[in-house]
């Protein structure tokens, strides 16, 4: 492990740094959670290492968190909240005032402050979990729409372009630079099949359909912080694909990863499908917090959502198995095979389901004043 003593000194932490050690499970940054003594308390912070590979721009990456997290936090602020680093993240400067310190290898690091008194979750445990992040995830959306100033940077160019990641995948077929392409036949026969659906969301937006916001991209359970006592969604935490998105690019990725009755690399497919109770919870729990935002179009394309965004994962796990897995991170041979299964069985899944998840959707847009969590218990 790096000196994360050295790191911490870079930062505007006062205390004494005592020890640090590797923190939850994202894929893509390095991260740690470091303990320090204050004033005779411990207390922890977050020292995360940006992935160079995966983001290329890190100064800009910064200045849009930096404004994201400034921009919540006046929102709490001036609502009279006391709880401002507990319901939006806050960096801590570097020491020469910065948000972020470069290291002598040239690697990009931030500090957040620690939250206390909350979780994050890799798999959604009960309905009423579901609905709060996904509240959260709404709330989000919602308290960004006003987000004043230049547009925000897209801090991976086309991240939910699915023609985009569609033609990548074709590229990785033609290149095969692993000979991997004879290892997942079925795969890129599935793949090809839907290649109509691709361009769907792009279509209406350029038809003025679908508005472009300020949205998360990355909205997996894990990316909430879910309060230990209430379970209420009270932080939307991972902030480095925050940028100029679709609503329904949030809404999918929350059912894909929140409805999924097995893990992400699963390889008992018949353990994969998406549960109903859950995307209906996921479905009310987002509407409640942002439906009155939302276009007729976007809440008739959620269904729709789900598939595509699911759909989009499964080729970008197959895009990179293809090129030798060097985007996500991966503990064993052929887990991104495993990953591509099963986002490929749940889309087979929604296709199945079309009908339950459209009245779903129906149902809980014709009732979009926000619903107590209560009733998720």
């Amino acid at each position: 492990m790096c000196d994360l003593k050295m790191i911490a000194e870079r930062f505007d932490v006062r205390g004494d740094f005592l020890s640090a050690e590797p923190y939850g499970s994202g894929h893509i940054n390095d991260t740690y959670a470091a303990w320090y003594r204050q004033g005779g308390r411990l207390v922890r912070y977050i020292h995360q290492r940006i992935n160079h590979a995966v983001f290329k721009d890190p100064d800009s990456l910064m200045d849009n968190i930096v404004r994201t997290t400034r921009h919540l936090q006046h929102k709490l602020r001036t609502s009279g909240d006391p709880e401002t680093t507990r319901k939006a993240l806050a960096l801590v400067p570097a020491i020469d005032g910065n948000s972020c310190y470069r290291d002598e290898k040239g690697n990009t690091w931030r500090t957040y402050i620690f939250i206390e008194n909350a979780r994050t979750l890799d798999q959604v445990l009960n309905v009423k979990q579901a609905y709060e992040a996904a509240r959260a995830f709404g709330r989000f959306q919602k308290e960004l729409r006003d987000l004043s100033g230049r547009r925000l940077v897209e801090t991976i160019p086309n991240f939910h372009n699915t023609r985009a990641r569609f033609n990548a995948l074709i590229s990785a077929i033609e290149a095969d630079a692993f000979n991997r392409a004879c290892n997942i036949k079925q795969e890129i026969e599935f793949a090809f099949q839907r290649e109509g659906i691709v361009d769907t969301l792009i279509k209406l937006q350029q038809g003025g359909q679908i508005p472009e916001i300020v949205t998360h991209n990355d909205t997996k359970l894990n990316n909430v912080m879910l309060d230990d006592e209430t379970s209420e969604g009270i932080c939307v935490i991972d902030l480095d694909t925050v940028m100029p998105g679709l609503s329904l690019y949030d809404f999918g990725d929350m059912a894909r990863t929140m409805t999924s009755t097995a893990p992400e690399d699963e390889r008992d497919l018949s353990r994969v499908h998406p549960r109903m109770d859950m995307f209906e919870a996921i479905t009310r729990g987002y509407l409640s917090s942002v439906g009155d935002l939302l276009t007729k179009t976007e809440i008739e394309q959620m269904p729709f959502a789900a598939r595509l965004i699911t759909f989009e994962i499964g080729i970008r796990f197959l895009t990179d198995y293809l090129e030798g897995d060097i985007y996500f991170k991966t503990h064993r041979d052929c887990q991104n095979v495993d990953r591509t299964r099963v986002q490929f069985k749940l889309v087979q899944s929604f296709e199945e389901r079309e009908d339950v998840v459209t009245k779903i959707v129906a149902a809980a847009g014709q009732q979009r004043d926000p619903v107590s969590s209560e009733n998720w218990g």
